[in-house]
């Protein structure tokens, strides 16, 4: 009999999911997108404005498709379950792409979704399956071609104009703008002074309080603070201007007569908040817990799709976890209800006569309910047996959130004091304090909210002054955005929506348009530069108001009341406008040359302002790519006029006359005159085989301080954030591939396997590079220690025009032909010993070869052998000890080897400890603050 095959996304999913169907269904997992655009072209028909997408199997994704199909063929129902939201849609819409002409006659291919993953809800999705719906299709398939038709149109403009390998995000520019933004506007503040005035009183009861100064005669002392985005003058409340006006007051003060003007109490409540929609989930769990919206998000990723609970098995604890919207289902809100009534702690005072209801957004898709436990019943202490930390955490914040959100407020008694302090003119202060009366919701979500507790006084009674104390303060700037922040800034403006949130913040980190510093998002030179330039010459795409109104049209899409062609069509006639302006004005920032006031420190000469691979930098004026030209003996001696001449064509003063030898210089002269040149051409004649004369060139330059990041502020130098795993959220480990180390998750070899990877950027790989004492043997400039594609290594600094790299050379000759054997590295970092002669000279050995004869047959070196056992000396002769290499598939079969077999092999000491990969340092954060200007 053939079973029902149901596909879903992630292995972890399908296991909880067949735990929940039974012996009649197969679930398989998709492990995501299984078709996408290609690589290798836009995939996006832009000629006749149908944009038409090319959809291709994702690479590497081909075994995966296969296998569904085979499945397919045999299966007389499937079932699509990916995630229930736009991204789950379009999978499967690419599903149904790829297995409907596998089926059998009479199959049938269902759509089911379900937004908790319960044995009741998955059960009762199977029983309200239906067709994909297109509306959803089309309006991810139409987020995904503005994304593609933005990135590959404007990044050749920055690969031409910036730096190869940039790109731009249609979203991510945004994100990116504001944070740049935020940037510029805290470097343009200015602080203004103010200061603020504290007494410290006794009531006549012997109780002390501090009282803050708010006044003069009943009026409310301001300091002015600039204005706001609308022109509207702002101030500072309760505070005075400057140390003169405060010393004046301060002395009326401390001869004044203190007394209550008046005690005003009342009772105040304190709402318990909604439940979380996926923004302000990734606002609390960076605000309570630390953790940043990647680990986030794969922490509830896992909690959602399901944990072992002990006898109850695979469960799936929360609803889905990306929404927007306020709303929960009746069931639950009965078991909230039914929780808090059955608590001994709590009972019928925490709970409201009716449930509590929460109004959501106006723009609010609403699509799924707020993230909220499928089940009440399982506790956070209860099941945290069962959980990582970080899970036990989430799930408790999750649970207490939404149990609390159906009690009653908590009450608090609020007690205000006016006080009056009476000289030549009254003076005002104020004191407030609260009480927590009744904690209601607060008994389940925890809260620290600390009393404040006040004197009993009451109006009239008189007060004892005993210290005044005046404080000087100054404005600060607004703070940078944190990911917390972030997400909450874009969610006001409507910029992403809950599932893209993670990806902006991860993308704008990933390009290297920004740095984290304490937390802080800070953009780097060649974020701020990309930002000035998009913003400039894409006005209209980049705006955020436009980028939020796109949101908007999406939804249309969504629900049928836009086509999206149509949408696409108003984007692209803005776009390609903005595009062929872009082509023809955007600044050349790479060929940037920019005059300074700087001088070179070696040469006087001024320096200009360029930009290179890594940023902004300063170079010598002097600086020259001239060829140098060659003085061949013949044409001097035949005719030194015409040669002469034809050099002062080429060049100018000064110039350098070398004499060379296999790149190796004999003889240098800077000559500033052509009776100099002539003298020294003369004299380099027979110093060596080449004579050469080149433009005189100054190679100095030092870095653009100016652009980086203050690195005594406390945490700018601080060590690197964990990664965390995208689908679970636990700490990444460090791992060595084939093409050089990756970040992994723990779980890659777990059931179900979480083959989250991710690979490390060049610039987290490399270090920069450390100047030696050490001169360079052939050409004298100093040696460099450098972080390459195999590991650290020593080189010139000369580097292209002197290739040298110092080896690391064994004491023992190469047995094929006597030449020297280097200490070498392969891709996967592995370490053999290879001959300096190579290719002419093959001779490799994974063992290291030791300068040691043998005694027993003579052999000129000995190999260092290590196994568990210990460390050896053997001789290569002992064929039976060593280990046995394995031939190359396809290759002929090796040769017996001539040499008698030996036996001897000597302990040398204990068995070498295993080579562990430590994570490599990060460099310095990047610059953050740009001098190179695109206005």
């Amino acid at each position: 009999m053939a079973k029902s095959l149901v596909i879903v996304e992630s292995p972890a999913k399908a296991k909880t999911i067949g735990k929940y169907l039974g012996s009649d269904y197969v679930v398989e997992a998709s492990v995501g997108h299984i078709m996408d655009l290609p690589k290798n072209d836009i995939g996006v028909e832009i000629a006749n404005r149908t944009f038409e997408p090319t959809l291709i199997v994702s690479p590497g994704k081909e075994k995966i498709v296969d296998r569904l199909k085979k499945l397919a063929s045999k299966a007389d129902s499937i079932f699509l379950a990916p995630d229930p939201d736009r991204e789950g849609e379009a999978i499967a819409a690419h599903l149904e792409m790829q297995l409907r002409p596998m089926l059998k006659a009479k199959a049938t291919l269902q759509r089911v979704t379900f937004n908790e993953i319960t044995k009741k809800a998955v059960q009762a999705a199977f029983g309200q399956a239906r067709a994909v719906n297109s509306n959803l299709v089309y309006a991810q398939q139409t987020r995904r071609v503005l994304d593609r038709l933005v990135g590959y149109q404007i990044s050749p403009l920055l690969w031409d104009k910036v730096r190869r390998g940039l790109s731009a995000g249609r979203v991510q520019t945004v994100a990116l703008r504001l944070i740049v933004e935020r940037e510029e506007e805290i470097n343009r503040f200015q602080p203004v002074e103010y200061w603020t005035i504290g007494a410290k009183l006794k009531s006549a009861a012997g109780v002390d309080f501090v009282a803050k100064f708010t006044g003069i005669d009943g009026e409310t002392a301001r300091v002015a603070n600039g204005v706001d985005a609308e022109g509207k003058e702002l101030f500072l409340s309760g505070a005075l201007p400057n140390e003169a006006e405060t010393t004046k007051v301060v002395a009326e003060l401390n001869k004044a007569a203190w007394s209550v003007a008046k005690v005003e109490r009342k009772e105040r409540k304190r709402n318990p908040t909604a439940p979380y929609t996926t923004s302000k989930l990734q606002q609390d769990a960076a605000g309570r817990l630390g953790f940043n919206v990647r680990r986030t998000m794969g922490v509830a990723q896992r909690l959602y799709e399901g944990v072992e609970i002990g006898k109850d098995g695979t469960v799936g604890l929360i609803t889905y976890m990306r929404t927007d919207s306020t709303r929960v289902s009746a069931d639950s809100i009965v078991e909230a209800r039914e929780y808090v009534l059955g608590q001994k702690k709590l009972g019928s005072k925490y709970l409201p006569e009716k449930p509590v209801e929460y109004k959501g957004k106006k723009d609010a898709q609403d699509a799924h309910e707020a993230i909220r436990p499928t089940h009440v019943e399982y506790t956070p202490d209860s099941i945290k047996a069962y959980l990582s930390d970080e899970q036990y955490r989430l799930y408790k914040m999750i649970w207490q959130k939404f149990v609390s959100s159906q009690m009653v407020p908590a009450v608090f008694d609020q007690t205000t004091v006016e006080i009056a302090a009476k000289s030549d003119r009254t003076y005002d202060f104020r004191v407030t304090g609260s009480i927590l009366k009744f904690d209601g919701f607060l008994a389940v979500w925890e809260n620290a909210s600390e009393d404040t507790i006040l004197p009993d006084v009451k109006d009239g009674q008189k007060l004892d002054k005993l210290s005044v104390d005046p404080e000087q303060k100054f404005t600060e700037p607004p703070p940078r955005y944190n990911e917390a922040s972030l997400v909450k800034v874009l969610e006001e403006r409507g910029i992403g929506r809950p599932s893209t949130y993670a990806s902006i913040i991860n993308t704008i980190q990933d390009r290297d348009y920004v740095k984290k510093i304490q937390s802080k998002f800070v953009p780097t030179e060649i974020g701020t530069v990309v930002t000035g330039l998009l913003v400039k010459n894409f006005p209209y795409i980049f705006d955020p108001q436009y980028t939020a109104r796109l949101e908007g049209e999406l939804d249309a899409v969504e629900d049928g009341e836009e086509k999206w062609t149509d949408l696409l069509t108003g984007f692209y006639d803005h776009f390609e406008k903005e595009l062929l302006v872009a082509g023809d004005n955007m600044e050349d920032i790479k060929r940037m040359e920019v005059a300074t006031p700087e001088v070179c420190d070696k040469c006087g000469s001024p320096l200009i302002l360029k930009w290179g691979k890594f940023g902004s930098f300063y170079s010598c004026s002097n600086f020259t790519k001239a060829k140098p030209m060659t003085v061949a003996a013949g044409p001097w001696k035949k005719d030194s006029k015409a040669v002469t001449k034809k050099i002062l064509d080429a060049f100018k003063y000064p110039m350098v006359v070398k004499a060379v030898t296999e790149d190796v210089t004999d003889f240098s002269k800077d000559v500033v005159s052509t009776k100099e040149l002539i003298a020294a051409i003369g004299e380099a004649a027979g110093k060596g085989k080449k004579i050469t004369v080149e433009q005189f060139s100054c190679d100095f330059t030092k870095e653009n301080f100016a652009a980086k990041p203050d690195l005594s502020a406390p945490g700018a130098d601080e060590v690197p954030e964990e990664e965390f795993c995208d689908n679970c959220g636990r700490v990444m480990v460090l791992k060595n591939g084939p093409w050089g180390p990756f970040m992994s998750c723990p779980g890659y070899s777990e059931d179900p396997p979480c083959k989250t990877i991710r690979k490390l950027t060049q610039k987290v790989q490399t270090k920069p590079p450390v100047q030696l004492d050490e001169p360079c043997p052939k050409c004298g400039k100093p040696l460099l220690q450098r972080d390459g594609q195999y590991g650290e290594f020593i080189a010139c600094s000369g580097y292209p025009k002197c290739k040298y790299v110092k080896q690391e050379i064994l004491d023992v000759p190469c047995p094929k032909d006597g030449g020297d054997l280097a200490v070498r590295k392969t891709k996967r970092g592995d370490t053999f010993y290879g001959c300096v002669n190579y290719p002419k000279c093959d001779f490799a050995s994974n063992l290291k070869l030791v300068n040691e004869t043998c005694p027993k047959c003579d052999s000129a070196y000995l190999l260092e052998y290590g196994n568990k056992e210990g460390t050896y000396l053997v001789c290569p002769n002992n064929r039976e000890f060593l280990p046995k290499r394995r031939p190359k598939k396809g290759a002929a079969p090796a040769e017996e080897p001539t040499t008698p077999p030996c036996t001897y092999e000597r302990r040398i000491g204990e068995p070498k400890p295993a080579e562990v990969i430590a994570l490599p340092v990060l460099p310095d954060p990047e610059l953050t603050r740009a001098v190179v200007s695109v206005a």
